[in-house]
């Protein structure tokens, strides 16, 4: 385990138990004392747990892990769900990308695969995103061209929402929107932890003639704050295949077609 996965499972389990001693940490963990603390104190230094004698307390507002260290969760099955998704996009497309860790791991995917097909040397792929992670990630790829939403930034998922974001997507014409949620529920709709991100995503879906959902299996039948879109805007659902059978036959049933990668 590096240092980047031990501090995010760390930092999951002092959100998970609301408080962790050293001694669990170095028993769970296998890690030394000198290692936990310091550990401990790398994440007090960016907010997401306050120190105490002998350990740490979860931060009150803490209630979702920033997303460099969501992405080590489920990263296999995030993996193959990019990959499927990837295969999806033809060149000379234009495509959305939300943020999150799964589109992410799509960005990476989708660089790699658009240097590698000569197709994509001749007809690029326009890439939409309101996410500052992936727009970075992207713009050093020669046969990617990158369109950024505006906005103003949010620290724990990198996207951009607000006016200046809503204003160009209905401008903008959108073949496939691959959108990364929080949770998504048959029948019920398409959910995130933001109602800023939530509008925006729902412009990136609206603006689409095609909705793809990328989402592991731990988001199915999961809800979340705020509501992006209903499900009959959903053409795909791609997941992993871990995915709980009666979920997936609930979201055939309802019209979406689903990829199990």
């Amino acid at each position: 385990m590096n240092r980047h996965e031990r501090l995010s499972l760390l930092a999951d389990l002092v959100i998970q138990r609301g408080t962790i001693r050293v001694d669990d940490i170095i028993e769970e963990l296998g890690i030394s004392g000198a290692t936990a603390r310091r550990d401990l104190d790398a994440l007090a230094n960016q907010q997401l747990l306050t120190r105490t004698r002998g350990g740490a307390i979860a931060n009150a507002a803490t209630g979702e892990l920033p997303l460099r260290y969501r992405a080590t969760r489920q990263g296999d099955q995030k993996r193959r769900i990019a990959e499927a998704a990837v295969a999806m996009v033809h060149p000379g497309e234009v495509i959305a990308l939300n943020g999150g860790t799964t589109t992410t791991q799509m960005a990476l995917e989708l660089g790699i695969a658009s240097s590698s097909n000569p197709g994509f040397t001749e007809l690029p792929v326009t890439v939409v995103t309101n996410a500052v992670n992936i727009a970075a990630d992207l713009t050093v790829r020669p046969n990617v061209r990158v369109v950024v939403t505006g906005g103003v930034a949010l620290a724990r998922s990198y996207e951009l929402i607000g006016p200046l974001a809503q204003a160009k997507l209905p401008r903008i014409s959108i073949g496939t929107a691959f959108l990364g949620v929080h949770g998504i529920v048959a029948g019920e709709g398409l959910f995130t932890i933001h109602d800023g991100e939530a509008v925006i995503n729902a412009a990136f879906a609206e603006a689409a003639r095609r909705l793809v959902v990328i989402a592991d299996h731990s988001k199915l039948g999961a809800f979340s704050f705020a509501k992006i879109v209903d499900n009959d805007l959903v053409d795909t659902l791609i997941t992993d295949s871990e995915a709980d059978p009666v979920q997936v036959r609930a979201f055939e049933d309802s019209g979406v077609h689903v990829v199990l990668a």
